[in-house]
């Protein structure tokens, strides 16, 4: 199960500037090169609307690895959006964080796990359950 094993709160007053390329990076066949600069990014600005509301989230399990959530990628949650049928999401089940994919169907609720490995946890009103925070962003190194 992936689970949540370390927590850091969100700090936009550290801007950090980047530069930014205005062309695209084919994935495909490679196209010629541009030698221009669109000018600096702030990841900040760009990756938490809502500073306050926000965490990173390291985390720990395999769980999720079908929606490309690895264990001891960095998840950026966002406290302040509402979760949705389909949102991946950080919650608190039997007193345990945990990431799942929410499933809303005919106002039942389901936590769904993207491996199949793992079985679905279906919520009824006697769970001890609740939604923590919406993931945004998944980070993770590829190499």
């Amino acid at each position: 199960m992936a689970k949540i094993t370390e927590m850091f709160t969100a700090s936009p007053s550290n801007e950090l500037t980047l530069p930014l390329f205005a062309a695209n990076i084919q994935a495909g066949f490679p196209s010629p090169a541009e030698d221009y600069l669109d000018g600096p990014l702030d990841l900040n600005t760009h990756l938490i609307p809502h500073p306050a509301a926000t965490f990173f989230v390291r985390v720990a399990g395999d769980s999720m690895r079908g929606a490309g959530i690895f264990s001891g990628d960095l998840l950026i949650v966002d406290r302040s959006l509402s979760a949705k049928d389909g949102s991946i999401i950080v919650a608190i089940l039997a007193g345990e964080f945990t990431v799942k994919r929410l499933k809303i169907c005919n106002g039942n609720f389901s936590l769904i796990p993207e491996n199949p490995a793992y079985p679905i946890v279906k919520l009824t009103a006697e769970t001890d359950f609740q939604v923590w925070g919406v993931v945004t962003y998944v980070i993770h190194k590829t190499v």
